[in-house]
């Protein structure tokens, strides 16, 4: 059964009755409907177009956490062969927000690292929520370090809300694990692509993202904080996200402008949701492309130009 967002409500209606009419006509094989059925398609579907064209950032938020969109573990079954998990920090213990591993993209040795948030509520509770602990970004620590041994690319798959803030993680070091991982990531000379396929929070996103390449599909977000945890921060208040949204400018769209990312992924009409197979798909091609552009580079020259980039960064695009 479709999940619908709060702005698809009216959606939502459209389509419940054409099903409606459907079930009827199933129930009563002598009953005609598919007329009226697929006006109410056809209704729908203009509908979904107009819904989708012009998405505020508040809205784009809200598909970007999908419950039905696809998730780090869709891309590797889907994406990746001889898919090879390795687990652990040798440290503390295993992070499952965390999952990565030795595999094959269209017959390319890799090294995939990505958050994985679950697909139902005792998934999400295993997963927490996409929310890694101090042991998962030295996981994925170790495991770009194994890349760069093995002169592998990397490539990492970012949908988090943020680093987990709980006690333990801040016993355990979480801000020091998070600023590890993201000069690592600065240190690796190997090709670095990351892909932001839903949420993109703070520093939990960076560690991951500090690439050579960085792809965001169309509707997901990339900021330095949650738009519901600036509001509460600015004007003590939650329910001014949609302000928040606005003004952080976390949308594919404005990061572009900015030159914070390099490419926008373009999402099904109605969001990756609508079709996962689709945005799978084109997550694969752009993945292929930017490994492409960065073969034959060297050592040093990856180094620096990821460098250089981060540097620079924020610059493009500030007097828009």
């Amino acid at each position: 059964m479709a999940t619908y967002l709060e702005f698809e409500k009216p959606l939502a209606e459209i389509e419940g009755k054409a099903e409606e009419l459907r079930a009827m006509a199933r129930a009563n094989p002598g009953m005609d409907v598919e007329k009226e059925a697929a006006a109410l398609d056809k209704k729908a579907a203009q509908m979904l177009t107009d819904l989708y064209k012009d998405l505020t950032p508040w809205r784009k938020c809200q598909v970007a956490r999908h419950p039905d969109r696809p998730h780090c573990r869709d891309y590797i079954e889907a994406l990746f062969t001889e898919y090879t998990p390795l687990a652990g920090d040798r440290n503390f213990a295993d992070d499952h927000a965390v999952m990565g591993g030795l595999a094959r993209i269209d017959d390319r040795p890799v090294m995939v690292i990505g958050h994985e948030k679950g697909h139902d509520t005792a998934s999400r509770i295993t997963h927490n929520f996409g929310m890694a602990r101090p042991e998962g970004y030295r996981k994925a620590i170790r495991l770009m370090e194994m890349a760069d041994r093995f002169n592998l690319p990397v490539i990492t798959l970012v949908d988090t809300p943020g680093a987990y803030p709980g006690k333990g993680a801040e016993e355990r070091g979480q801000a020091e694990a998070i600023a590890r991982s993201t000069e690592k990531c600065l240190m690796l000379g190997v090709p670095l692509i990351s892909v932001i396929i839903g949420e993109g929070g703070s520093g939990g996103a960076v560690a991951f993202a500090t690439a050579n390449r960085i792809a965001m599909l169309e509707h997901s977000i990339y900021s330095v904080i949650s738009p519901e945890g600036c509001a509460s921060i600015l004007w003590k208040d939650a329910e001014k996200m949609r302000e928040a949204a606005e003004a952080l400018r976390l949308t594919a769209q404005d990061l572009k402008k900015l030159g914070v990312i390099d490419r926008i992924i373009a999402e099904p009409k109605g969001g990756a949701q609508r079709d996962r197979a689709a945005t799978i798909a084109a997550v694969g091609a752009e993945i292929g492309k930017m490994l492409d552009e960065l073969s034959g580079k060297k050592r040093a020259a990856l180094i620096s130009d990821r460098r250089k980039k981060y540097i620079e960064m924020g610059s493009k695009g500030l007097a828009a």
